[in-house]
């Protein structure tokens, strides 16, 4: 039968006819283009963190954004400070958590940025040797006190309670260290006290080697160590980005505050830190850290930057209303988690 040449003819007009037809539609396309498309149109912005609690809703809002249809928001684990300032002068990152103190140095220096809400309240604590018999800061006189940072408000915080307590600030020797290298410092008796956001604190508390002398929220009540800092260029080229971006942080503090053991599974591979630790953070007491009322007032921040004059930080007295830019802060907040 197939010898026939009209049915060869006939067999071969079909096969054309069915081919034109699948050319045209293009079936495999639409579906490779409606699949993919959704995804290549989605946002990706990196945020820089470092391994505290007092950044957790930075790796809370990466994990929450790996499935989700909003913008993707990964986290960019840094272990110290100045690399985060290189990185984003460089304009290799546009948004990052930071102590405040050093994102108020960057605006007095001309870097273009704004902070547009906070990390946390509370949450950093001041930790001294377990085989030293002090009980105030007044006892550590001629000990080595850690700070992270000449620009970190720990260094503000206790400035302040040594002149409150009549502590002369020549008796004790500052040295700044990064964080994670503070528990294994003080345990082998390189410093005798510290002053960090946490797990740093807790880690040597679990060790057995440190004991907690002050929780920040006993020195300064709501206490701000770091706030969410974005360029200024990212915020004229994407605002839907850091809409979105500040909407997620908010969550994920809220989130965090209702989930706290979640929280802490969530948060301790980003870290690199035992999940014990940081749920001892977050549950010893409940209070230690928080995640809620973080929307930057422009008293506190003056404060802040009143005291980093005072202290040499800050060359010139800064008006904070030009760094701090509340547009993107949600009205109600929820927990898409």
């Amino acid at each position: 039968m197939l010898r026939s040449p009209f049915v060869r003819w006939a067999l071969g007009a079909v096969a054309i006819v069915v081919a034109l037809g699948l050319m045209r539609l293009q079936p495999w396309s639409r579906r490779a283009a409606q699949a993919p498309a959704s995804q290549a149109a989605r946002e990706v912005l990196a945020v820089g963190f470092l391994p505290v609690t007092c950044h957790l809703t930075c790796p809370v809002t990466d994990y929450a954004t790996k499935t989700s249809a909003a913008t993707r928001f990964e986290s960019q684990r840094f272990t110290d400070f100045p690399t985060v300032v290189e990185t984003l002068k460089s304009g290799r990152i546009q948004a990052t958590f930071m102590i405040a103190p050093l994102a108020m140095k960057l605006r007095e220096q001309g870097v273009r940025v704004k902070i547009a809400y906070l990390g946390h309240r509370d949450g950093s604590t001041v930790m001294v040797r377990k085989d030293l018999p002090a009980s105030s800061l007044k006892d550590l006189a001629g000990r080595t006190f850690a700070i992270p940072s000449k620009y970190s408000n720990q260094n503000l915080v206790i400035r302040k309670l040594m002149q409150d307590e009549g502590v002369d600030p020549d008796s004790l020797r500052f040295v700044e260290m990064p964080p994670p290298d503070m528990p294994g410092a003080l345990a082998s008796k390189a410093i005798d006290a510290y002053f960090v956001g946490e797990p740093h604190a807790a880690r040597a508390e679990l060790d057995g080697t440190g004991r907690v002398l002050y929780h920040a929220k006993d020195i300064w009540p709501r206490f701000i160590s770091c706030v969410l800092v974005v360029t200024e260029e990212l915020i004229e080229q994407k605002p839907h980005v850091v809409r979105d971006l500040v909407r997620g942080i908010a969550e994920s503090g809220e989130w965090a505050e209702r989930n706290r053991v979640e929280a802490a599974k969530v948060a301790a591979p980003y870290f690199r830190q035992d999940e014990a630790l940081v749920r001892y953070v977050l549950t010893q007491p409940a209070d230690r850290v928080s995640y809620r009322s973080l929307t930057p007032l422009d008293a506190e921040m003056q404060q802040i930057a009143d005291m980093g004059l005072a202290a040499g930080i800050l060359e010139r007295r800064l008006d904070v209303t030009g760094l701090i830019d509340r547009r993107f802060i949600p009205d109600a907040i929820g927990t898409n988690r």
